[in-house]
């Protein structure tokens, strides 16, 4: 019998879609300052130096991640803080790691000791919010060994949400400027090269765990032009941590889509039997094709419209689906398959991120690369096919930008 990995998606919200589609903006987000203390990021958190960690600090609210309570943290030197204790290491090991829960906005070999880098600052609260908020500020931070020809200026910002729940947080990461990538020691040259940076977070318990894309590879640099949030700045990426887990964990938090060249990226580590919920532009139907991993096992859709769909594989009509009845391929499943029929009257509302939830089962576990294609209808004037208001308000304002972009997932 073939083990079957189970991941659900959300397919929602054009809000997402909304994400820059222009070109490489001219500016990324600003930095918050204003706090008291060494500057006007706060208090120094440690000496300048090359490797250290500040001592441990206190946390003015406790928070729950990945179901591990903590109320202190340490800020590392080199772009993360930790919860377990401080962490030296300047090459950054892909996720997940051993036994140590981390938050890394930008984990690369930083080096503050030149006489005209920057150095690492610490703060607590906003004027209005003097305990709710913890800011890690990396100001026009140098490489290893003592190099300030090309700086990084970024920010972590832990966010008390117990408002919503318990231990409940959020998470950003803020991107200034990004100029280099990796230290001489982890085979760089000039700042760029050999192990660049990661971002991320992770549990420390080898299953739970997020890498930011491009990191470890030179695209790193691109997190300062690009966001998960729709219509912000570039630079801005924003988590919710609810329940002790990250955006995917329920319907209500979905994973959000990165915008990039290639599409609308989602990359996420499943378990077996684990349901990932993801929230891409609403459509009309979507084509979905493995790229590489096990084939497709089963499918189930929800109950939006009239609870009718059309399944086609090969572009040949196979048999229609009704919302909630899961239809299994035949055995050794399909590696592609197309979904038809979510009426435009269904309205699907493009900021309801629970919109249309697909479940998705796979005939194995392992890794999966895999796309979703939306189908829309076409807007040209006499056309047969009108789309959604919503829908079609965004393609004007996008200048006839194509709404069949593809949206690519990897799963790990």
């Amino acid at each position: 019998m073939n083990r079957r990995t189970r991941s659900s998606l959300l397919a929602a919200a054009m809000g997402c879609a909304a994400l820059s589609l222009a070109t490489t903006p001219a500016s990324a987000i600003g930095l918050l300052d204003g706090f008291s203390g060494d500057s006007t990021y706060g208090t120094l958190a440690m000496s300048r130096n090359d490797d250290d960690s500040s001592n441990e600090l206190s946390l003015p609210f406790a928070i729950n991640f990945f179901g591990n309570t903590y109320n202190s943290f340490y800020v590392n030197n080199n772009g993360n803080v930790t919860f377990n204790g401080p962490v030296g290491t300047f090459t950054p090991n892909p996720f997940p790691i051993s036994n140590q829960p981390m938050i890394a906005p930008y984990w690369g070999d930083v080096d503050t000791r030149c006489s005209t880098c920057g150095a690492v600052y610490v703060a607590e609260g906003q004027t209005n919010s003097p305990n709710d908020t913890v800011v890690v500020t990396w100001n026009d931070v140098g490489y290893y060994r003592l190099h300030s020809d090309k700086t990084n200026n970024f920010q972590l910002v832990l966010r008390d949400r117990s408002d919503t729940g318990a231990g409940n947080f959020d998470i950003d990461f803020r991107y200034d400027r990004l100029e280099w990538t990796t230290g001489d020691a982890s085979g760089g040259n000039n700042g760029l090269g050999g192990t660049p940076a990661q971002a991320g977070f992770d549990a420390g318990d080898r299953a739970h765990f997020f890498t930011a894309p491009g990191s470890r590879t030179d695209q790193v640099l691109d997190l300062a032009t690009t966001s998960n949030v729709s219509g912000a700045t570039p630079g801005l990426w924003t988590f919710a941590v609810r329940n002790g887990e990250l955006p995917g964990s329920s319907p209500s938090n979905p994973l959000l889509p990165v915008n990039t060249n290639d599409g609308f990226v989602f990359d996420f580590n499943v378990d077996l039997n684990q349901r990932i919920f993801i929230d891409p532009p609403v459509a009309v139907g979507y084509t979905y094709a493995v790229q590489s991993g096990p084939n497709f096992a089963s499918v189930s859709l929800p109950n939006v419209g009239d609870g009718l769909f059309d399944l086609y594989i090969n572009n040949s009509f196979v048999d229609q689906l009704t919302a909630g009845n899961e239809y299994f391929f035949a055995p050794g499943g399909v590696s592609s398959f197309e979904i038809r029929g979510i009426e435009t009257a269904a309205a699907l509302d493009p900021n309801d991120p629970t919109a249309f939830v697909t479940s998705l089962s796979f005939v194995s576990a392992g890794q999966v690369s895999m796309t979703q294609t939306p189908i829309v209808f076409d807007t040209t004037p006499g056309s047969n096919a009108p789309v959604p208001g919503s829908l079609l308000l965004l393609l004007a304002g996008l200048g006839g930008f194509s709404a069949t972009r593809r949206i690519a997932r990897t799963a790990h």
